[in-house]
């Protein structure tokens, strides 16, 4: 008995494999044939054959319903749609694509979905729900992507292509159709890259580039003839008869014209096209009718569970008039939010144009002024340097007057340059806060002391009150907090005369580690009236310009100001009464430092601050290297008032080769020259001297950084144009740093 059983179960299951093994041909001949249909319909659409496409797809139809696969049925449907879009049926493609996009969802087909998506998006597209047409394109892209679907890429990027051009962004429609470039497409291969062709050219024709836009066109007519496109070689035609009617050939524009227009008619035959839309429209309908009757059989259900209660009819009803009510209202709604969303589309557009364009203009203006303060320097520099030389010439009085308003006049121009460059700067953001130890007496007492001269012109007195409180030693950027006292407290003894301007340092928190410190600059001037104040911080404000007519200046250091404490994370208030005064006031947080200055150090600072000695110029020689004449005879000049003798050297190939030659007390190095700049002449004189002090002249534009010249071995930077003190100073204190550093080395 056992025995039978066993071989009953073999038996069976041999039966089973044998079933199973014949059923798979069939199975595959199956999709092939269907596969083969649906190609059939995709060429024949693309010929403008819609009546025999969608003969095929109802076939194609019929045997995936009778195999029951709904994959293939809703392909069916995808491939029915978009003949429906493409004869401009809109709401019966919509019916088709949310039919199969239910099926693919449900059945997890993501590239299938992601085929339907596109479609869905290209006829939200052709309904101008441009937002919405957008997003589904952005998705189709990313299913297509995640599921292997590369090959149908070039679909989604020719109608991302169609969106920009509709916007007139002809550079993203040109990067989507480039990028569309090659075809891989199974089904519609040769139409895609005719379609992504003809798009290029309509590109090109929209930039006004005629011979870039024919030269693509007639490309994609090779194609659409020879693969019988008619929808594309309308369009081809249509574009190429404006081509030539813009470049006066008229022949050719009245053939292309006619061509057109004869290919055009024959597509939109009037018998042909009622007859495909009759057939079309009756295949649709069948499919609503079944839908129709579903939702009947449905409603006749509901009515038999319904009918033995009059109050839940009597509910159902005006539950449904509120539901219709809020569908109108949904619609409008919506209706709204779309017209919204292109016009927000379309202002983002224009907003990111605006803002390439701020940004294009602030870079032209920030290289304008570099080129401009370059250009300006250089000649300053020959005004300035002329004028010094002619004073110690001893001229005659009423000639020393006029040189006087000369050198007068050469200050005021350098003062206003680098107040513009330094604005110009802040706003480039290539401005940076040191952190360093520093000693706020000091800065306090350096500055009153640097305008004691200035106070007595209009007979004012300058005076400094600090909190004994506040730390000594702080962190921060000394440079420019003497900066911001030295604009504050001139711009106190401009506006006073026989009066006082008083710099007052408060200390206002102090923690472990922190001290926020107020600043007070008060004056006895003129003060400001209140319709003035909110402007005196902007550039070039109307007012001020009169102002400083009469009591001189540029009237940007108030401005410098204002953007140096923005930096300091501060911010500049001023309370003032006209006849009586102003007082500017901030407060400045500070790191207080764990480093104190020692009595020996504050004694040496003060050695060093010692004015030279001209004895040790006497005698020196020095190499000079600058390529304009005029710069060369008025440096020349000014190192023989100090008897320093020099060689001259033209560019920075003359300056290598004579450094080499002869030894040189200091090299005075011009960084732009034509050629080799002198940051790469200084490079190369390293490295063979590396003793020989360099000092670079230049007149400095936005864009430089001193760090640079030291970093290639320059030992001080001077920048063009400098006054003469500045000048010695700055080579005697190179010079002697240089003799020290010897001194060392001899004595190890």
């Amino acid at each position: 008995m056992k025995s039978l059983n066993l071989y009953i179960f073999i038996l069976l299951g041999c039966l089973s494999f044998t079933y199973t093994a014949a059923q798979r041909p069939q199975e595959e001949v199956h999709n092939y044939r269907i596969n083969s249909l649906f190609k059939d319909a995709c060429a024949l659409k693309n010929k403008a054959k819609y009546s025999q496409a969608l003969q095929k797809l109802n076939e194609g139809l019929n045997i995936a319903e009778n195999g029951e696969d709904l994959l293939l049925i809703a392909k069916s449907r995808y491939l029915q749609a978009d003949i429906f879009l493409t004869m401009g049926m809109l709401d019966d493609a919509l019916v088709f694509i949310n039919y199969a996009e239910k099926i693919q969802r449900e059945n997890n087909a993501m590239l299938d979905l992601g085929l339907t998506l596109l479609l869905k998006g290209e006829l939200y597209f052709a309904q101008n729900r441009h937002i919405d047409a957008s997003d589904y394109y952005d998705d189709a892209e990313d299913l297509l992507r995640e599921n292997n679907g590369q090959q149908y890429l070039a679909k989604v990027y020719l109608a991302k292509a169609k969106f920009f051009l509709k916007f007139n962004e002809y550079k993203s429609a040109i990067f989507h159709l480039e990028n569309a470039l090659p075809v891989t497409n199974e089904y519609e291969g040769e139409f895609i890259r005719a379609s992504i062709l003809t798009t290029l050219g309509e590109v090109y024709f929209a930039q006004k580039n005629y011979n870039r836009s024919e030269l693509i066109l007639n490309e994609s007519l090779k194609i659409s003839e020879s693969d019988q496109f008619p929808t594309l070689r309308v369009k081809a035609y249509e574009i190429l008869s404006k081509i030539y009617g813009n470049q006066n050939d008229i022949e050719k524009a009245y053939a292309y014209q006619n061509a057109f227009y004869s290919l055009r008619d024959s597509i939109n035959n009037i018998d042909k096209l009622k007859r495909d839309i009759r057939e079309v429209e009756a295949d649709a309908s069948a499919y609503k009718d079944r839908l129709n009757a579903d939702l009947q059989l449905q409603v006749e259900e509901q009515a038999k569970t319904l009918k033995n209660s009059k109050l839940t009819t009597i509910l159902s009803s005006f539950l449904l008039i509120i539901i219709s009510l809020l569908a109108i209202s949904l619609y409008r709604n919506n209706q709204i939010k779309v017209k919204t969303n292109d016009l927000l589309l379309m202002k983002n557009v224009e907003l990111e144009t605006a803002k390439e364009e701020a940004i294009k203009a602030m870079q032209t203006k920030a290289n304008f002024l570099s080129t401009v303060s370059h250009e300006l320097r250089t000649p300053l520099y020959a005004v300035t340097g002329l004028t010094h030389l002619l004073l110690e010439e001893n001229p005659s009085e009423s000639q020393k007057e006029h040189l006087k308003s000369l050198k007068f006049s050469g200050d005021y121009l350098l003062a206003f340059i680098n107040d513009i460059l330094q604005i110009n700067k802040i706003e480039a953001k290539k401005l940076n806060i040191q952190n360093i130890d520093f000693d706020i007496n000091k800065i306090i007492k350096d500055v009153i002391s640097s305008l004691t001269q200035t106070a007595k012109e209009n007979k004012n007195t300058v005076n400094c009150e600090i909190d004994s409180n506040i730390p000594k030693q702080l962190k921060g950027d000394p440079l420019k907090l003497s900066q911001i006292f030295i604009n504050l407290v001139s711009n106190g003894l401009k506006f006073t005369e026989n009066g006082e301007v008083k710099l007052k340092a408060s200390l206002v928190s102090r923690t472990e580690n922190r001290a926020d410190i107020l600043f007070e600059i008060i004056d006895t001037g003129i003060g400001i009236s209140d319709d003035m104040i909110d402007n005196i911080f902007e550039s070039f404000a109307q007012g001020s310009i009169q102002i400083n007519r009469k009591y001189g200046g540029t009237g940007l250091g108030l401005t410098i100001v204002k953007n140096l404490l923005e930096l300091m994370d501060s911010k500049i208030n001023v309370k003032s009464e006209l006849g009586k005064g102003s007082t500017f006031y901030f407060t400045i947080p500070f790191e207080i430092s764990e480093q104190q200055v020692s009595p020996a150090t504050s004694e040496n600072d003060k050695k060093n601050s010692k004015e030279y000695d001209d004895i040790i110029f006497k005698g020196l020689h020095f190499l000079v290297v600058e390529d304009n004449k005029i710069n060369q005879v008025i440096t020349k000049k000014m190192l023989l008032a100090k008897d320093i003798s020099c060689d001259i050297a033209e560019d920075g190939y003359m300056a290598i080769e004579k450094a080499k030659k002869e030894q040189y007390a200091v090299i005075l190095m011009d960084i732009h020259m034509p050629g080799i700049s002198g940051l790469k002449t200084t490079q190369e004189i390293r490295k063979f001297n590396t003793e020989v002090p360099i000092i670079a002249l230049t007149a400095i534009s936005l864009d430089e950084n001193t760090d640079d010249f030291y970093a290639v071995g320059c030992n001080d930077v001077i920048t063009k144009p400098f006054r003469p003190d500045v000048f010695y100073s700055k080579i005697a204190k190179v010079l002697t740093e240089n003799n020290s550093v010897t001194q060392d080395s001899i004595e190890s």
